[in-house]
C-alpha cells in the first residue's frame, strides 16, 4: 500500500504539495503549490466584497470554461495582486499558464490566489524564478509546507484532515486554510483549500460547499472587515474509487466540519488574540434570528474588549444582542459564561466575580445565550481583542 500523508491537503489519496520562498516576502515561504495526479472536479466560492482581486476574476472564468475541472493551485502570500488593473489581470492568467507548462496540464485546470498587501503589482519574475522549484519538490509530506507558504500574519499553520466511511466505502477530506486578520462573515481575508480522493460533480461539490461555508467561514469574525481575495476551493479527484451522489448528507456534514475545525483556527490565531470565543445563541424563534444576534455579539468590540481583561460585563452582552435587529426581550434572556450563569429571567444576575474570571481568563471562552423566545439556536466564533491588534495592523506594510 502506498504510503500516504496523514494531514492537510495531501492526506487524500493522489495529491502533492510544496511550498518554498520564491522572493515577494522577504524571508518567509510565500509560494504554494498543490497538484491532483489525476483529472479532478472543482469549485469555489468567494468574497462578497464589491472589489475583487484578479485571481477570483480569473478563476470564475476558468471553471466556467472547464466545466468545473481543475488539478492544481498556485498560491502566493506577500501580495494580493488586488486593485492592479488590467497588468493584475495579466499576471493571473500569466501564472496560471506557466505552471499549467510545467505540469503538462491545461492552463484552465490551475487556479490561482493571492494574499498579502493590496494594491502593489505581482512579482512575476520571482514566480517565474520559484514555481519550477514548487514543482520539483512537490511530495506527499509536502502538504505542511504549502500551508506555510500561504500565511500572512497567522502565528502557525492551519491544517485538518477528516476520514469518512460513507454506504459506498470510504475515503479521505484534507485542507488547509490561512487568515488572522480582516475576517468577518461573508468570506474574509481567508483563503481555504480542501481536497477529496472521493469523486463528485461539480454541482454537488458546489452546494456541498456552499453550505458547509455558511455553517463555517461565514460564522467566524476577528475584526468586522471582509477583503478582495477571500476564496475556498476544493478538488475532487475520486482516487479512493468511491463517489458521492447527489445530496449525500454524509459528505456535506464531513465537509462543514472540516471548514467548522479550519475556521476556528482562523478566529484562535486572531490578530493578537489571546482568546477564542464561541459564542451560542439558543432560544431563539428562528435560526435566522439567532445568528443574528450571535454576529452582533461576536462583533462587539467592547464584547472583545471585555473577555481580554476577563471582565465579566454581561450588559455589554445584553446590548450587543439588543442591537441585532432582532426583536428581543432582555428580561427574558439567560446568559452563562463558561458554563456559569451570570444573568437568569427578570435580570436576576448573582454570580462569583471571582470564578467568572477564572472563566474568562482561559484559551476558551464559550458565551451562551438563551434568548428566551424559542428553540432555534446559532453559533459563530470570535477572539478577543487588545493592543497588539493595533500595533500588527498600524505597521502591516512596514
Amino acid at each position: 500500500m502506498t504510503r500516504r500523508s496523514s494531514v492537510g491537503v495531501t492526506a487524500p489519496e493522489g495529491f502533492r504539495a510544496s511550498g518554498i520562498h520564491c522572493g515577494i516576502r522577504n524571508h518567509k515561504p510565500d509560494l504554494a503549490l498543490v497538484v491532483s495526479d489525476r483529472p479532478a472536479s472543482a469549485a469555489a466560492v468567494y468574497t462578497s466584497n464589491a472589489v475583487k482581486a484578479a485571481p477570483l476574476t480569473r478563476n470564475r472564468e476558468a471553471l466556467a470554461r472547464t466545466g468545473g475541472a481543475a488539478r492544481a493551485l498556485v498560491v502566493n502570500s506577500g501580495n494580493a495582486n488586488a486593485c492592479t488593473g488590467e497588468q493584475g489581470d495579466h499576471a493571473a492568467r500569466w501564472t496560471a499558464e506557466h505552471a499549467g507548462r510545467l505540469l503538462g496540464i491545461p492552463s484552465d485546470e490551475v487556479l490561482v490566489a493571492s494574499t498579502g498587501v493590496i494594491g502593489r503589482q505581482l512579482p512575476l519574475d520571482r514566480i517565474a524564478e520559484g514555481l519550477p522549484l514548487a514543482v520539483d519538490l512537490l511530495s506527499i509530506d509536502g502538504g505542511p509546507s504549502a500551508a506555510r507558504a500561504i500565511l500572512t500574519t497567522d502565528t502557525h499553520i492551519k491544517e485538518t484532515v477528516e476520514q469518512v466511511e460513507g454506504p459506498c466505502g470510504g475515503y479521505t477530506i484534507g485542507g488547509m486554510t490561512k487568515g488572522s486578520g480582516m475576517i468577518h462573515p461573508d468570506m474574509a481575508t481567508t483563503l481555504g483549500f480542501v481536497t477529496t480522493d472521493a469523486a463528485a460533480a461539480p454541482e454537488t461539490l458546489l452546494r456541498a460547499l456552499r453550505a458547509a461555508t455558511d455553517r463555517s467561514y461565514n460564522r467566524v469574525s476577528v475584526d468586522g472587515d471582509t477583503s478582495t481575495n477571500d476564496m475556498i476551493v476544493i478538488l475532487a479527484n475520486g482516487a479512493s474509487g468511491v463517489t458521492v451522489p447527489e445530496g449525500d448528507p454524509g459528505f456535506e456534514q464531513a465537509l462543514t466540519h472540516v471548514l467548522v475545525h479550519l475556521a476556528k483556527e482562523i478566529a484562535r490565531d486572531g490578530e493578537g488574540a489571546t482568546r477564542l470565543i464561541t459564542v451560542r445563541v439558543t432560544g431563539a424563534a428562528t435560526e435566522a434570528d439567532a445568528l443574528a444576534v450571535s454576529r452582533t455579539i461576536s462583533t462587539s468590540p467592547l464584547v472583545k474588549t471585555a473577555v481580554f481583561g476577563s471582565d465579566a460585563n454581561w450588559g455589554r452582552i445584553l446590548a450587543a444582542a439588543g442591537r441585532s435587529g432582532v426583536a428581543v426581550d432582555g428580561a427574558a434572556m439567560t446568559l452563562a459564561i463558561g458554563g456559569l450563569e451570570v444573568l437568569g429571567p427578570g435580570y436576576h444576575s448573582e454570580f462569583s466575580e471571582a470564578e467568572a474570571t477564572h472563566l474568562l481568563s482561559q484559551p476558551e471562552v464559550e458565551i451562551r445565550l438563551d434568548l428566551g423566545l424559542g428553540h432555534a439556536e446559532a453559533t459563530t466564533w470570535t477572539c478577543d481583542l487588545n493592543q497588539r491588534y493595533v500595533d500588527i495592523n498600524a505597521g502591516y506594510r512596514t
